[in-house]
């Protein structure tokens, strides 16, 4: 018998890409980073400001008065940040936590109980099953389906997941990667599934300052925010915090707000304070740094979308009439590039890290069905996406001529 739990496969050897970049790096070689996602290493010039520190250093942080909620100052301060994009949070329905990976682990310990199962898109970024397998729950994923217009949610596929042991569906807008938005219809759709078959909502828009296409079809707008919606739907936790909020992942604040009718609201607030009040886990200084750092928000937020909306307009012309093309996206901070099927997705990022010195996830990284995908960060430098998808385009032109 094991002495390890069966939660997750903990063998789990780094696979070739992996090597080759760790034999890369030793080797002294200059890759060419096209899947960077920090912005403190990317856009390092946003956070030489010294008031970003000061709001750190309040001696109260020294003292220790806890709060299953989360400081009520830091709780009023995100209610202003959402109040400057025109949505109304009462700060009483807001639960922190240390990141939004925490907050999923939290709601799935409280809606489910061993074995029940979540709903989550794919495809998606790949930590869902991490914190599901955790929580000793299962997760299951449902279909986005790129139409060459934009990625849909499947409401088939979903349907066809549902079963007695269903608790939650989660929905993640802009997806990360495929940069699409949960739409109006779909998001009524989604309500009404959800109160027929008695499950939870888990929005995680993270991403949610950061659009790309603002022009959206009008027939089918995009949900500005899951926090929109009014009061007598299914139960619906919103998740959101300072990693992408500030472009700030170290600084480990995150929260859950709480929303949907009475008295199911109440009740799940009551039982999700309880599971906070067990780990107490976010640090005092960055609570009370709060009201300071999200007031640097908008400065940090239009200089992340400015590197952004720019890189993805530079792609778009560097690719235009060649044999890739780059999908729409709405909003996220990634693009993704179709490659012609020369050879699998596979050896495409093998290839160009092997002979061009350029690193992309592959999209079954984030378990796209189909090939050939690559996914690549618009926080990138400038030069360095424009060099890098040369190199790309060259390679292309290679294999063209082989194959």
């Amino acid at each position: 018998m094991s002495l390890f739990s069966q939660r997750l496969p903990w063998h789990l050897p780094p696979n070739q890409l992996s090597q080759l970049l760790v034999e890369k790096r030793k080797a002294g070689r200059r890759v060419l980073d096209l899947t960077i996602s920090n912005p403190t290493a990317a856009l390092p010039e946003l956070y030489t400001t010294t008031d970003l520190l000061a709001a750190l250093t309040d001696p109260a942080g020294l003292r220790y008065q806890p709060s299953p909620r989360g400081d009520l100052r830091a709780r009023q301060a995100i209610a202003g940040y959402y109040a400057r994009r025109e949505i109304a949070v009462d700060p009483e329905h807001l639960v922190l936590c240390a990141s939004t990976s925490e907050a999923y682990s939290w709601l799935f310990q409280l809606l489910c109980d061993p074995g029940q199962r979540v709903l989550f898109p794919q495809p998606s970024y790949p930590l869902l099953a991490f914190l599901g397998g955790l929580s000793s729950v299962e997760v299951a994923p449902y279909s986005l389906d790129f139409d060459g217009d934009r990625w849909r949610i499947d409401l088939a596929s979903l349907r066809e997941q549902l079963t007695p042991e269903t608790r939650a569906v989660v929905l993640v807008s802009p997806n990360n990667p495929t940069g699409s938005l949960v739409h109006a219809a779909e998001w009524q759709e989604l309500r009404a599934l959800c109160r027929e078959h008695q499950l939870a909502l888990i929005v995680d828009e993270v991403f949610g300052d950061y659009r790309l296409d603002p022009d959206c079809d009008a027939t089918d707008p995009a949900l500005g925010s899951a926090l929109l919606a009014d009061s007598d739907g299914p139960l619906c936790f919103v998740l959101s915090g300072l990693s992408k909020v500030l472009g700030l992942p170290q600084l480990k604040l995150g929260w859950i707000h709480v929303g949907g009718g009475e008295p199911l609201r109440s009740q799940a607030q009551d039982r999700l304070e309880i599971v906070a009040d067990t780990f107490l886990s976010v640090g005092t200084p960055v609570q009370l740094a709060a009201p300071q750092l999200l007031g640097e928000q908008p400065r940090l937020r239009a200089a992340i979308q400015q590197r952004t909306g720019d890189n993805l307009r530079r792609l778009r012309r560097q690719l235009q009439g060649t044999a890739l093309s780059v999908l729409p996206a709405e909003g996220g901070w990634y693009a993704t590039v179709r490659l012609p099927r020369l050879c699998s997705e596979q050896e495409w990022v093998e290839t160009l890290l092997r002979e061009d010195d350029v690193l992309c996830h592959p999209g079954y990284f984030f378990d796209f069905t189909q090939e050939a995908f690559v996914i690549l960060s618009l926080l990138t430098a400038p030069a360095e996406l424009d060099e890098g998808v040369a190199r790309l385009l060259a390679r292309v032109t290679e294999l063209e001529k082989v194959r």
